[in-house]
């Protein structure tokens, strides 16, 4: 479909018999950012997760009920029939503590594509190269590729993340709150890699930063109690809500 790279249909998502998201529908623009912004508990999260399965990892039994379509082949990714590590290969993910692995910055980035087969060296090489341009860290990182990535500043080690999930060449990024725990020059250096990102890759991100979600992003959906309360673009959001709680929660009023 036109200008989208995934849709969520009619989705519901329990833990055994605790359900946590009622029936949200809401479109994902291609090489757009969409925030995902509400309270505390309210399923922002949850629903990231479900763009990748990562849920399909617990071992309590979790009940998926409706759609996401991933474009352009139109296919349901919560189906049983699809390979759940084939969708996180083709949906990123950045979680909201930087969390390399013990291993040197080249073998971090080089992770995903190792995993899926590749043993070509130039090609991982030029891989880890690129996407460690494009999570702006190269520079700084170049003459030290074989240190270990725990070495690096909070900052740095989040951008790593960045590059490793970027490796893949994934079609979408879910970032969940990735500068929750980063100073603010270190925010400001993501943020500017998150809307130069856009130029290559479609983007979700889950954030409590009310500013950061009108800075960044494109679209942006607020949701509360599991339910998908208004969404919108950004600027419509963040100026003239249609619904009062969300106007209630972006002027302070709850949350």
């Amino acid at each position: 479909m036109q200008n989208l790279r995934a849709q969520i249909n009619n989705l519901s998502f329990a833990y055994g018999e605790k359900p946590v998201l009622n029936s949200i529908s809401m479109p994902v623009h291609e090489k757009k950012i969409t925030a995902m912004i509400g309270p505390s508990g309210c399923g922002k999260t949850t629903l990231l997760r479900c763009f990748n399965r990562m849920h399909d990892l617990y071992t309590q039994s979790i009940k998926y009920e409706g759609e996401i379509i991933l474009y352009p082949e139109g296919k349901n990714i919560l189906s049983s029939d699809i390979d759940p590590m084939e969708v996180r290969m083709r949906i990123g993910m950045v979680f909201q503590k930087p969390n390399p692995f013990p291993k040197s910055i080249f073998e971090n980035v080089a992770y995903g594509l190792k995993v899926r087969g590749v043993k070509k060296r130039t090609f991982i090489e030029s891989r880890v190269e690129k996407s460690l341009v494009q999570a702006g860290l190269w520079n700084e990182v170049k003459d030290r590729l074989h240190s270990s990535a725990t070495s690096l500043s909070g900052g740095q080690q989040q951008r790593v993340c960045i590059a490793r999930a970027l490796a893949t060449d994934p079609e979408i990024l879910l970032l969940d709150e990735p500068t929750s725990a980063l100073d603010p020059i270190s925010t400001g250096h993501i943020e500017e890699l998150i809307s130069e990102l856009k130029k290559d890759v479609t983007i979700v991100i889950v954030t409590h930063n009310l500013h950061q979600a009108a800075r960044c992003s494109d679209f942006t959906a607020f949701m509360y109690l599991g339910n998908l309360i208004e969404f919108n673009a950004s600027e419509k959001i963040f100026t003239t809500p249609k619904d009062q709680r969300t106007e209630n929660y972006i002027t302070g009023r709850f949350g």
